[in-house]
């Protein structure tokens, strides 16, 4: 069985009386990009910190690629990248020097150092910008410089908090395409994010954490399969014997509502459409609306955290 790069076990945190990790154990194969979600204050920054050696543990394990965390190893900090959700770039340097600073900290050799400065520079779409001053930079170019300086020592494991907060439409496409390039190179990725539909297009795998616990955790398709799908008509009239006649449809979970407006909850939205609509065909009854909601990740998370993502 292969060696996954990120293992977690009973990782344990406080800060006084406030638990912030509580026993969370998961792991993150090889080239694997895996997503983390949670409420502000679930423990996702705390759990982050603990992996790339920024914050000691109170309890429980973390190994990297087999190999035990120890905060003195500088080696072993070799093998991880981190975008931290505040930047971590220096204004008055310009691109090429914030990526060559950040590179000699990892100890890259000189002459590796800068071909690997100038690779990344054009793969964050700042090559025309790389004499300039950060300082003078968009929030969006900020953000790519910032995941430019977690790449240039090339890292294993990647992991991404908030990559995307603040950016324009443009810059958030162009991170999302480097991030991808860079998974598909086998880099292992752990990324989390406030935006749902991020995790959901980037991340066949997420965890869910809440109150410094992991309340979920499986493949997007498998998690999605917990909420059922919704069907909203609107008709002229809804009598009893039409409301039951939907309720028994095989696809059919609940019907709900009130008035001329039905709430149907369905196992799969696509399979029950063809059954609801021949229903009404044969009944004589016109349809007025319709509205479909498939299961999607922020649902999900609701449904498992009751509230929703905060800035």
């Amino acid at each position: 069985m292969a060696v996954p790069v990120l293992a977690v076990n009973n990782l344990r945190k406080k800060y006084g009386r406030t638990t912030a990790l509580d026993g969370v154990t998961f792991t993150v194969a090889a080239g694997e990009m895996f997503g983390l979600l949670g409420p502000n204050g679930a423990g996702k920054t705390t759990l982050l910190s603990i992996v790339s050696c920024l914050l000691e543990s109170d309890g429980g394990q973390v190994q990297i690629e087999g190999r035990e965390l120890d905060l003195r190893d500088r080696t072993l900090r070799r093998h991880i990248g981190i975008v931290p959700q505040e930047l971590a770039i220096y204004g008055d340097l310009t691109a090429r020097e914030n990526l060559q600073f950040f590179g000699a900290l990892y100890g890259l050799p000189h002459d590796t150092l800068r071909t690997r400065v100038e690779t990344v520079l054009g793969a964050i779409g700042l090559a025309d910008r790389a004499g300039d001053r950060a300082e003078t930079f968009s929030g969006g170019m900020k953000r790519r410089l910032n995941l430019g300086a977690a790449l240039v020592h090339r890292p294993t494991l990647l992991l991404l908090d908030e990559p995307t907060t603040g950016v324009d439409p443009q810059s958030r496409n162009h991170i999302f395409e480097e991030v991808r390039r860079i998974n598909a190179a086998g880099v292992t990725i752990v990324y989390t994010s406030h935006y749902m539909e991020e995790v959901q297009a980037l991340c066949p795998r997420v965890g869910i954490i809440d109150h410094g616990r992991l309340i979920a955790l499986g493949p997007v398709p498998e998690l999605l399969q917990t909420l059922p799908g919704l069907i909203r008509v609107r008709l002229p009239e809804s009598t009893g014997d039409l409301r039951r006649r939907i309720a028994n449809l095989p696809e059919t979970k609940t019907v709900r509502g009130e008035g001329d407006v039905l709430e149907i909850e369905c196992r799969d939205v696509r399979a029950a459409l063809m059954p609801l609509l021949g229903l009404f065909n044969e009944a004589r009854v016109d349809l007025l609306g319709l509205e479909t909601e498939e299961p999607n990740l922020e649902r999900v998370f609701l449904h498992l955290t009751g509230r929703a993502l905060r800035d």
